[in-house]
């Protein structure tokens, strides 16, 4: 019994462990060493987007110290759930480099840079802006949702302090990027600690800021995988315009057979080998010469 059971899980066993390891493997060779690979390639040219986003950071926080420039900060990046609409969206660009008042600066800066970095050298600096933006976009729209809503709706409404609370920072960005990377890296790892926090913070800390990562990790999901499936469209939707295109260039293919017959080639003849020419004897008399045409007339004139 004892080694039955033995063998039964042993080859689950070896298995899992394949599986584990090959995962860990991939995880790791598109997480850390093709960002590295392309960092050497490029250079600091790379990180252009993840200096910016540290250095925009320590300035506004630098600037937030003084009281003149607190309320300039906030008339620049502040962004509420009471304020109007397109207020808020002209605000929300600034407020990624606007660090939250309730958390400490310096240790966001480290996974401020390296989501940037990460993000700029796997996916290029567009792309890296269209996902940080996306992510905190959706999150202060739909804290504006759960405002609007009111307290209940199963939980998801928000009473009508919580549009009162200042909501910036580059968190969402920072949570979107990072789950961006973890689905189109297939890094369930990576994932893990961050949708898994983001969801640990949420229930321990029932806040605004909770909410809006859980509103991110969402976006970029969806992102991530309308990222994959978008490639694949482009490609069917390049194939169709191909077979369509090639009637009109070379006109219908109904017209003309699908394959051409091949007709006979006729024999070629080819001509006898001429007949060895003997070498004349250096003995005997020689070769008669022909004949000019003159002279066989004059023959033929006098035989008449």
């Amino acid at each position: 019994m004892i080694a039955e059971g033995h063998t039964r899980q042993g080859p689950a066993t070896s298995t899992l462990a394949r599986l584990v390891r090959r995962t860990l493997a991939t995880e790791w060779h598109g997480i850390v060493v093709d960002p590295v690979r392309r960092l050497a390639r490029r250079g600091l040219s790379g990180l252009l987007l993840a200096f910016v986003a540290a250095f925009g950071v320590v300035l506004f926080h630098d600037i937030a110290q003084h009281p003149a420039g607190a309320v300039w900060v906030r008339r620049l990046g502040g962004v509420r759930a009471d304020l109007p609409l397109w207020l808020s969206l002209l605000r929300t660009p600034v407020s990624l480099y606007v660090p939250a008042l309730d958390l400490p600066v310096w240790a966001g800066i480290t996974q401020l840079f390296l989501a940037f970095a990460l993000a700029e050298l796997v996916l290029g600096r567009a792309r890296t802006l269209l996902i940080a933006y996306t992510t905190t976009l959706a999150g202060t729209l739909t804290a504006r949702l759960m405002v609007a809503l009111g307290p209940g709706w199963w939980g998801l409404g928000l009473p009508p302090e919580a549009g009162r609370v200042l909501d910036t920072g580059p968190s969402a960005a920072v949570v979107g990027l990072f789950t961006y990377l973890a689905v189109v890296r297939r890094a369930p790892v990576v994932f893990t600690l961050t949708g898994g926090s983001m969801v640990w913070e949420s229930v321990a800390v029932p806040n605004l800021a909770g909410r809006e990562h859980l509103i991110a990790v969402a976006a970029a999901i969806v992102l991530a995988l309308a990222h994959g499936r978008g490639g694949r469209l482009r490609t069917s939707v390049r194939t169709r315009l191909r077979r369509l295109a090639v009637p009109r260039l070379h006109g219908p293919t109904a017209a003309r057979p699908a394959c051409r017959p091949q007709r006979p080639r006729p024999a070629t003849r080819t001509a006898p080998a001429p007949a060895p020419v003997s070498s004349p004897d250096p003995h005997g008399p020689p070769p008669p010469r022909p004949y000019p045409r003159t002279h066989r007339a004059r023959q033929d004139r006098l035989s008449r």
